[in-house]
């Protein structure tokens, strides 16, 4: 694997496991009952604290985490059972946006994510490494774990995680642009 490729995601990874030491929470030894983490306020445009980065979510509850190349700005999604989201950064202005996804898209999102499939696409169990370099990287985090994906030639998709994808993308005001 080049290490360009490696490198680029290791920033976002790095931050990760640095809040889940920061907050006392761990990705791996965590009680899903317990709820959704705590997180830190957001930061502003204007330079405030960096952007929170969840590193835990609870049943029902998903955050994106997109990134076009090693330098672009980092979108995150996050969106509740409910359909609430909050997305941070969404079109790289540094605004935050707020919304509901529509009463058909929530239960659509949580039949997804309640699918036995999406645990078999996480990470972990494809052995996933990214292997392009300044593609757009897209990473679901879900209680069934990280689901990464990169918008390059020869990637293989993933049904369940794609879905999300999909319609977090379609449904969310901004995607990252080139």
């Amino acid at each position: 694997m080049p290490y360009r490729a490696h490198s680029r995601l290791l920033p976002l990874l790095l931050a990760a496991v640095l809040t889940s030491v920061l907050t006392g929470c761990s990705l791996f030894d965590r009680d899903a009952s317990a709820g959704p983490a705590a997180q830190p306020p957001a930061g502003t445009a204007a330079g405030g604290s960096e952007p929170e980065i969840p590193t835990t979510v609870a049943v029902g509850q998903v955050s994106l985490l997109q990134r076009l190349g090693a330098d672009g700005p980092l979108r995150t999604l996050s969106v509740e059972r409910d359909g609430s989201w909050r997305c941070l950064d969404c079109a790289g202005d540094g605004v935050t946006s707020r919304g509901r996804l529509a009463p058909e898209q929530t239960a659509r999102l949580q039949v997804l994510l309640a699918d036995p499939a999406l645990a078999n696409e996480t990470d972990q169990v494809r052995r996933y490494r990214t292997t392009c370099i300044d593609a757009l990287t897209s990473s679901l985090l879900t209680s069934s774990g990280l689901i990464t994906s990169q918008d390059c030639p020869g990637e293989e998709r993933t049904t369940v995680a794609g879905e999300i994808l999909l319609l977090l993308t379609q449904a969310t005001p901004a995607e990252v642009e080139g």
